[in-house]
């Protein structure tokens, strides 16, 4: 609570009425540093997305679907949670004509406009964030230089990359473009950061115009001398000099990314400039992914699906001896995926939870939360690697020798919406919303649902959570050959068991068909099925699956997991 005093005393100083407080940070990306988590300074909430607004007489926090129960958790004592889309900010605030203020650097108009259009408010820029006048924290001193990607591991040159841009551009009559979005300047450039601890991020800024102009904006101490031989025809700038440049552009048609763009930035450019404001059209280029990247993909799921599977081998072998908490089974897991010297970080935080804790959708157990693995118990992993090359994402809920009807009835009924998925058959103008629909279809039978997307894009050695594609209600971004996507239908009983089913596809063309084609590698639970509820179709494509993952496993299991291995993938 003091925290916020401290906040609202700088409301009254700086004559506000109210502050809005997002997740992220300057550069947009969904995992942010520890000390730039302004957000989770002020409320301890820790999920990847939401944002805070106070008031003078009262606090908000907005989050999807996904953290409503975590976000009551850890923040419901001094915040009213809010569920958007169902509520939004103009839904709350009933008063007119008050002084809100925001960070014009780690906002965006397209984020003020969705959340906050209706709303008879002020909406004033303050310079100073005020989160950091009140937060004390020690920047980090760790600089780690930027770094290049083999060819064989993008299959495409950068400078291939820039001409198709250059050429969307011209297509436009767009004759330059402010890319203010990290993983789309790592794709354009087939560079990698480390400024993240779940993603290879550079954090930078570039600016490109149709005559290939195009100056690079990043923290000079991370670059080195290999790094200017490579891109000579490329003028690198200190970050710190990035708005100065942008004030001398002048007399162009500019392309901004409206997702990723600041406010402050869009301000600077809008001076003297016309904006056209729109999605990047790298995030379309981005998600198309070549052959070199499916191939490395591919086998990255195959090292990533060995250490899991051994992982939940041990879990089952062990949890009614051993005394084997959440914590302690993510540590193990992370254990067996750093045996495999291609493994160089988690992909985002391991969710890992048992009984009533594997209902929240994203959680994160701590020393507070901590639950022993208890039989009886559902347990639901879901965790993913960063290799060279390749990402992964992967969710198995496994039975603690739950003997429950009912949850073995959710389970099956989870499984039928994910292999509906998986069998879809994709036509050329197929799109997310019409796919999600047949996701949920067996859960709505028995009138039973699950508050997140079916599916979200991913990215290559990049972003876990990728766009523009998705299996969503709203999404009709078509579907394209080389696009990976999470397949992951689930079920959420509160404060008694969580149920999710995750696999990675992409789109494979065969014979001038789409179609997905299955990237995870891991046994489903068969222990968790009820057999009667499965067509035979379904019975074939789950013993299919079954063997395709024995036959790529095997030679990774020693003598006592093979047969392990054999009996969680003999046939239903």
């Amino acid at each position: 609570m003091e925290k916020i005093n401290r906040l609202k005393k700088l409301l009254n100083y700086y004559k506000l009425d109210g502050y809005i407080i997002p997740k992220n940070d300057e550069f947009f990306g969904e995992y942010i540093p520890e000390n730039k988590d302004r957000l989770k300074f002020i409320s301890n909430f820790s999920g990847s997305y939401g944002f805070a607004l106070i008031i003078k007489n009262k606090n908000y926090l907005f989050v999807d679907g996904r953290y409503t129960l975590q976000a009551n958790i850890q923040s419901g004592k001094l915040f009213k949670i809010i569920t958007i889309p169902e509520k939004l900010p103009f839904d709350i605030i009933k008063k007119v004509n008050l002084n809100i203020g925001f960070d014009p650097k780690i906002h965006t108009q397209k984020n003020l406009k969705t959340f906050f259009y209706k709303t008879n408010c002020n909406f004033l820029p303050i310079a100073h964030n005020l989160i950091d006048k009140i937060w004390i924290r020690k920047d980090s001193n760790k600089t780690k230089k930027f770094y290049l990607l083999p060819k064989k591991a993008i299959g495409q040159s950068y400078k291939s990359k820039i001409n198709k841009l250059i050429s969307i551009l011209d297509r436009k009559k767009i004759n330059f473009q402010f890319i203010s979005s990290s993983e789309n300047i790592a794709w354009l450039l087939n560079i990698r950061g480390q400024d993240s601890d779940f993603t290879p991020m550079p954090n930078s800024y570039l600016s490109i115009d149709v005559n290939k102009k195009i100056n690079l904006f990043c923290d000079l101490k991370k670059i080195d001398f290999r790094f200017k031989k490579k891109f000579r025809n490329i003028n690198i700038i200190d970050i710190k000099n990035t708005s100065l440049f942008l004030s001398r552009v002048k007399n162009k048609k500019v392309l901004l990314d409206s997702s990723s763009c600041s406010i402050y930035f869009e301000n600077i450019i809008n001076k003297n400039n016309k904006i056209l404001s729109f999605l990047d059209p790298i995030y379309l280029l981005k998600s198309i992914k070549s052959k070199n990247e499916i191939e490395n993909t591919i086998q990255s799921h195959i090292k990533d699906g060995a250490a899991l599977t051994k992982f939940l081998i041990w879990l089952k072998k062990n949890y009614k001896k051993t005394n084997i908490s959440e914590i302690t089974a993510q540590e193990k897991l992370l254990k067996f995926r750093k045996k495999n010297k291609s493994f160089k970080f988690l992909s985002f935080p391991t969710i890992s939870g048992s009984g009533p804790n594997s209902a929240i959708i994203h959680y994160k157990a701590d020393k507070k939360s901590n639950r022993l693995l208890t039989k009886g118990d559902v347990y639901l992993v879901d965790s993913g690697g960063q290799y060279s090359f390749g990402t992964t994402d992967v969710t198995r809920t496994l039975s603690l020798d739950v003997k429950n009807r009912k949850i073995k009835e959710i389970f099956t009924r989870v499984l039928k919406g994910h292999i509906a998925v998986a069998t879809y058959k994709l036509k050329k103008d197929s799109f997310g919303a019409k796919i999600d629909e047949v996701a949920r279809k067996y859960l709505k039978d028995i009138k039973l649902d699950y508050p997140h997307g079916t599916g979200h894009g991913v990215g290559y050695f990049s972003n876990v959570h990728e766009g523009p594609q998705a299996i969503s209600k709203g999404n009709k971004v078509k579907f394209k050959a080389g696009m990976i996507i999470s397949n992951e239908p689930g079920y959420y009983k509160k404060n008694d068991f969580g149920i999710r089913i995750e696999n990675l596809i992409y789109v494979k063309k065969n014979r001038n068909k789409l179609m997905f084609e299955n990237l995870t590698l891991a046994p489903i639970d068969k222990t968790l099925i009820e057999k009667k509820l499965l067509t035979k179709l379904e019975r074939n494509w789950l013993n299919n699956y079954h063997k395709n993952v024995f036959d790529n496993l095997k030679k990774f299991m020693s003598s006592f997991e093979l047969r392990q291995l054999k009996q969680a993938c003999s046939n239903i």
